[in-house]
Formats: C-alpha cells, sequence, structure tokens
C-alpha cells in the first residue's frame, strides 16, 4: 500500500490545478503517492490538460456533482494509507507532505490533520474551528465573536477570527479544533472505512464540518499542526454571495441531520437575524454590494 493519496477537485481552475500538482512533484520527496484529479465538469479545458499530465489518475464529471461527491469518487479510486483532500487553488512551498505523514505516523490517535495555510501574500490563513453549538452561532450571528478575546475563550465554530488573533500566535501552535478547512485535510485511512466520505447532500461548503463531527463521534482527533505551510489563494471556483448561501444551507442540513427539527428552527431564526444584522451594518458603512449579498441570503434559506 502506497503512503498517501491526493484528491484534487477541479472544476473550471485549470491553470491552478495543473500549479498544484506541479508543486506536489517539485517539493514532494521520500513519499510513495498518487494523484488524483476529480473534474467536476470544467468548460476551460482543465480535462484535456490534466489528461496530459503522467501518473495522474483523471475522473471526468459530465456536469459539477459538487465538492462532497467528487471527492467521494477520488476516494473510491484510491489506495493510500492516508488520504489528502486538497484545493485546487493550493500550492506546495515544501516538503509538506512527507512531513505530515510522519506527524501522523507517530500519533496515531489523530484521525485527521491541517497544516498551517498561508495566503497568496505569505500572511497566516484562519482555518477551522469548533462545532457550531448554539451559543456559538448566538456569537456569531450577532457579531459577538469579533470582539477580540471572545472566540478565544467560548471557540469560534467560524474560521474567521479577530485580526488580533490572526496577528499573534495562535496559528504558530498546534491545536485541537473540532474541524478543519477541506483546503488541506490529511485523513486516516482507517477513519473513511469507518465512517465512509463526505456527505453528499452537501453540494459544498459545510461538508468539512460535518465529517469532523462524525470522525470526532469515533472517538479520533482533529488536529491543526503548523509544523509546515502550504498556500491557499481561496475562493477560485466561487463567488461571495454563493459561497455565503452554500454555507446557510450546509450549517441548516447539519442541524437537520445531527441536532433534530427544534435545533434546526433556531438556527434558521439565527441565520435570519444575522444576515438582518449584516444588511444594515454594511448599508451604514456604504458597502451597498455586500448588504446585496445578504439580502439575497436571507431570502435564499
Amino acid at each position: 500500500m502506497i503512503d498517501l493519496s491526493i484528491i484534487i477537485v477541479s472544476y473550471n481552475t485549470k491553470d491552478l490545478t495543473l500549479d498544484c500538482i506541479k508543486s506536489i512533484k517539485k517539493y514532494t520527496n521520500n513519499l510513495e503517492y498518487e494523484i488524483i484529479v476529480a473534474d467536476n465538469g470544467s468548460k476551460d479545458g482543465s480535462t484535456e490538460a490534466i489528461s496530459k499530465l503522467k501518473e495522474v489518475t483523471l475522473i471526468k464529471n459530465k456536469d459539477n456533482t459538487g465538492f462532497a461527491k467528487a471527492n467521494n469518487q477520488g476516494i473510491s479510486k484510491s489506495t493510500g494509507r492516508y488520504t489528502l483532500f486538497l484545493n485546487s487553488d493550493t500550492f506546495l512551498i515544501e516538503n509538506s507532505l512527507a512531513k505530515m505523514i510522519e506527524f501522523m505516523d507517530n500519533n496515531k490517535q489523530i484521525g485527521i490533520a491541517s497544516c498551517q495555510l498561508l495566503n497568496s501574500n505569505r500572511s497566516i490563513q484562519e482555518t477551522g474551528g469548533y462545532f457550531p453549538t448554539l451559543p456559538r452561532v448566538v456569537l456569531w450571528a450577532l457579531l459577538i465573536d469579533d470582539i477580540p478575546g471572545v472566540s478565544d475563550l467560548f471557540g469560534s465554530y467560524h474560521p474567521h477570527t479577530p485580526k488580533g488573533i490572526i496577528k499573534s500566535n495562535f496559528y504558530k501552535k498546534e491545536r485541537n479544533f473540532d474541524w478543519v478547512k477541506g483546503a488541506f485535510m490529511l485523513v486516516r485511512r482507517q477513519v473513511l472505512e469507518k465512517i465512509g466520505g463526505f456527505d453528499e447532500n452537501i453540494f459544498m461548503y459545510g461538508e468539512d464540518v460535518e465529517l469532523c463531527y462524525r470522525v470526532k463521534k469515533e472517538g479520533w482527533k482533529v488536529v491543526y499542526v503548523p509544523i509546515t505551510k502550504i498556500v491557499h489563494i481561496g475562493g477560485a471556483s466561487g463567488v461571495v454571495q454563493n459561497t455565503l448561501i452554500s454555507e446557510y444551507k450546509g450549517l441548516l442540513y447539519y442541524y437537520k441531520k445531527h441536532k433534530g427539527l427544534v435545533q434546526t428552527f433556531i438556527i434558521w431564526i439565527l441565520l435570519k437575524i444575522s444576515s438582518l444584522i449584516r444588511i444594515l451594518l454594511f448599508i451604514l458603512l456604504g458597502k451597498k454590494e455586500l448588504a446585496k449579498i445578504y439580502a439575497k441570503a436571507f431570502t435564499a434559506n
């Protein structure tokens, strides 16, 4: 069995996907790995370009099947001791994969791990968080967890954290999180064999939280370890409006599946309140486009 199966979902990100694959081949040493690309009906020539690459398995979908289903297709073809779900808009700058595999081999109780993510300008990018309990969603909906120190005290389910925390040593230390971003999610094979892959009822956004919830229920740890770093550009396959609406839908589905109808209804109310607060705030700040995005999110769910 090889060490690692790397699964990349591609959707109209030809150049980014090619750069990602190129960086894997350039920086990955002392590791047996395979690359599996699941393309979701790209129209930019992605499949034609990727099919020419050696040692890359390509899955070609006619339509956009969603992030969860495409990753599950990759899982079905994977053979590694570990599976890495890696966004197409990421690229390596050092031998990150070998370092992460060594870390997982030395920490058998960990089911999922993520490394440090960097923005394009090499500043530290926020990643991961805690499960969206009702109190945490209240803090997020009312913008309370944007107050410095609040998310440190109560834990924030949303990966957005106050700038003061990002500039501090928060993301320079190992953290036991409830969930980490699907942009870089290294999963032990035994975990996927036990719980299965992503829930395909979530088209995109929130599937990483839901997967980690099932993983932690089985007693595995989910950790963030800044022993190495990669660059994550972010936002390459979607726009803010679609991201927000999908995130809301993912959160509602998570509650319906795991918490029941009463709590789901409470979350629905909180999302409405959250949207209204942000609509008013952005109008006052003169950011009408952002206000419009939250107005559409308000009516979409």
